[in-house]
């Protein structure tokens, strides 16, 4: 069990078609402040600033901060601001899904997992084969 107790972090795939969704709610509001400041005579830069900086600081935290931590006994789940913790005992299931529903994955290729009293979130390493090799081996070690 020597490399099953290591951290390993996935990072989230990321489909083209959200990659563009969240570029575009990066570039579209930033383009438009500077243009309002630019133009309209007398406006102030400073809220317009720090308006454009929380609007674009979510997307950019999403896209590069999804992502899923084995640890030697839990998987960590990290979108943006949110965290899920799940000990990998409590998992009952891991099945491949495609799906529009929220959840922590930048991607439709994603995983579903069950977990605990009827609890389940879907995401979606980079690595899918390895992410599921790696997790079975924690697992199986806990037995």
């Amino acid at each position: 069990m020597r490399e099953a107790m290591e951290t390993v972090v996935y990072k989230s795939k990321v489909d083209g078609w959200l990659f563009l969704i969240l570029a575009g709610a990066v570039v579209i509001p930033a383009y438009g402040g500077i243009q309002v400041v630019l133009t309209v005579p007398g406006t102030s830069p400073g809220p317009l600033i720090l308006t454009i900086v929380l609007v674009i600081a979510l997307p950019l935290w999403l896209l590069f901060g999804t992502s899923y931590t084995l640890q030697a006994d839990k998987l960590l789940i990290r979108c943006g601001p949110l965290k899920w913790e799940i000990l990998l005992a409590e998992i009952k299931a891991i099945t491949p899904v495609r799906s529009f529903l929220s959840s922590p994955a930048l991607s439709m290729d994603r995983l579903r997992i069950d977990y605990g009293r009827g609890m389940s979130i879907m995401i979606s390493p980079q690595n899918k084969e390895q992410f599921l090799k790696d997790i079975e081996e924690r697992r199986r070690g806990l037995l």
